[in-house]
């Protein structure tokens, strides 16, 4: 590809490892002024890495950076600031106590005789705000003006100075549809201006609405950098999963399983949703059923097993279970009527690494029957015995710290603690991610009988023929929407791959 504009920024051969695991492997991203340039990537792909990179957050273990043609290694975000690369974080890192005008210029005041000039930081802070055509009074607090405000305003600060490089982390995932339009507003201003941006997103619509080139990052490096009206969603998508380009001749993937008479209605949603995360979503749930939940990081795919599961609060909708209504205001709701969630994330809402097998096991049975209903030490015991014998958790015994264990046997506990509750549905958030493959075998294999003898499952991941070998049902996500359910045997992995780049099935 040949370019007569030179790159504002130009990053190459970036390697950087972390003990026992390679983050970035000669990953690599070209910045050109006066574009908005996507970086896209799954969860793991290596965005975030090569960003604290960028922003002298991480030192690289190798590779160069050059700025304007010039070699730079921040070793700080004040450092990669001073070199005209600002940051605005996917959550807005401002005091909403202080006011506009102070968020703006914190650390930086302008002074006059030794003391705060209030009155020039308003008129500056004005001024800048102005540039983004946004026109607040600077002088309230940050607090009163919504979320997307609030962006703008972290804008501002990060082009207060000689920002040349600007990067926005995921600056979209708390936004509705028009507050994303009133923020890409102002990068196409700021694009017309010459400022190169970087624009890191899950979305697809919005990497088609505002991008000018796209980098896809894959395990840790860099697939490739395209123009975005040479690339196709399909390509896209397949570029950052790593499908083959002749996916279209593999056809789908073989049913593990063959039809099996489900049984009465467990769960049923209509219309849950949550502002700016999550559009309305029907659902329904039968005994017996494995409903296969498929799409991109960033889809809603978890953001709607946590409104199941009472982890967030929906701000509309309805869920029936078991044909009564349900009102999760916590997640100790939703357990006492029958419903377990094996979280994605591991390491903060899964596992307490320092207690033991035994302990982790029998939290959510504990949280179930009340802290004034202690589970008998014995039985403790002899329920975290027979999980270990039945999911074949390799462990030196039940007492065994969980953090001494590897990853598939954490998950192997994890599932083992909701199994102990005995649940009508058991949501299982990328139950497999980061385990080897027997552990995942190991985990499908019993998730799968379980169902069979009566259970629900809402089964979440990232990895299609997986999805569409254990689903009796499947439903497809893409921007924080369903875009439609299937039976088994009406997607194949490129019919999937279709749904999910918006050119239906």
């Amino acid at each position: 590809m040949v370019d007569p504009i030179s790159p504002v920024l130009e990053v190459s051969g970036i390697h950087k490892q972390f003990p026992g695991v390679k983050a970035l492997a000669d990953a690599g991203l070209r910045l050109f002024p006066g574009e908005v340039h996507t970086l896209m990537g799954q969860n793991g792909a290596g965005k975030s890495t090569l960003i604290k990179v960028l922003t002298g957050v991480y030192q690289p273990d190798g590779g160069s950076i050059l700025l304007s043609g010039r070699p730079i290694a921040p070793r700080s975000t004040q450092e990669a600031q001073a070199l005209g690369i600002s940051t605005v974080y996917q959550e807005v890192n401002l005091c909403p106590n202080l006011s506009v005008a102070e968020n703006i210029f914190i650390g930086r005041y302008p002074r006059r005789f030794g003391m705060v000039d209030w009155r020039a930081m308003r008129r500056q802070a004005a001024a800048l705000l102005q540039r983004l055509r946004i026109e607040i009074d600077v002088g309230k607090p940050l607090a009163h003006y919504p979320l997307a405000i609030q962006q703008m305003v972290a804008i501002a600060r990060a082009l207060h100075g000689e920002s040349r490089v600007l990067i926005l982390d995921e600056p979209t995932s708390s936004l509705d549809e028009a507050e994303v339009q009133t923020l890409f507003g102002v990068l196409r201003r700021l694009r017309e201006e010459g400022m190169a941006i970087l624009f890191v997103t899950h979305f697809l619509e919005q990497t088609y609405a505002i991008s000018d080139r796209i980098t896809v990052m894959r395990n840790g490096e860099r697939e490739g950098e395209y123009r975005c009206a040479e690339l196709s969603r399909l390509a896209l998508v397949n570029k950052m999963i790593g499908a083959p380009a002749d996916a279209q001749e593999q056809g789908g993937a073989a049913p593990a399983n063959g039809e099996h008479a489900r049984g009465a209605l467990f769960l049923r949603a209509q219309g849950i949703a949550r502002k700016g995360v999550l559009a309305p979503v029907d659902l329904a749930l039968h005994r017996g059923e494995l409903l296969g939940l498929a799409g991109l990081l960033g889809s809603g795919r978890t953001e709607t097993a946590r409104l199941l599961f009472g982890a967030d609060k929906a701000d509309g909708g309805a869920i029936e279970v078991e044909g009564r209504k349900a009102a999760f205001a916590n997640p100790r709701d939703a357990i006492a009527r029958g419903i377990g969630f094996c979280s994605e994330d591991r390491k903060h809402e899964g596992a307490i690494l320092p207690l033991s097998v035994r302990e982790n096991l029998i939290l959510a049975l504990q949280a179930r029957q009340g802290i004034w209903r202690a589970i008998p030490l014995k039985r403790q015991q002899q329920l975290a015995t027979d999980y270990v014998k039945w999911l074949g958790i390799k462990t030196a015994g039940i007492e065994t710290p969980i953090g001494a264990l590897s990853g598939g046997n954490q998950q192997k506990v994890l599932l083992a603690r909701w199994l102990a509750t005995e649940p009508g549905l058991l949501i299982l958030d990328e139950p497999t991610r980061g385990i080897d493959v027997r552990a995942k075998q190991d985990i499908m294999d019993y998730v799968t009988a379980l169902c069979r003898k009566g259970m629900s499952i809402l089964f979440i991941s990232s990895e299609l023929p997986e999805v569409l070998r254990v689903s009796d049902r499947m439903v497809v996500m893409r921007d924080r929407k369903a875009c439609g359910e299937y039976r088994r045997g009406e997607l194949d992995e490129t019919s999937v791959l279709h749904v999910i780049a918006g050119e239906g099935a």
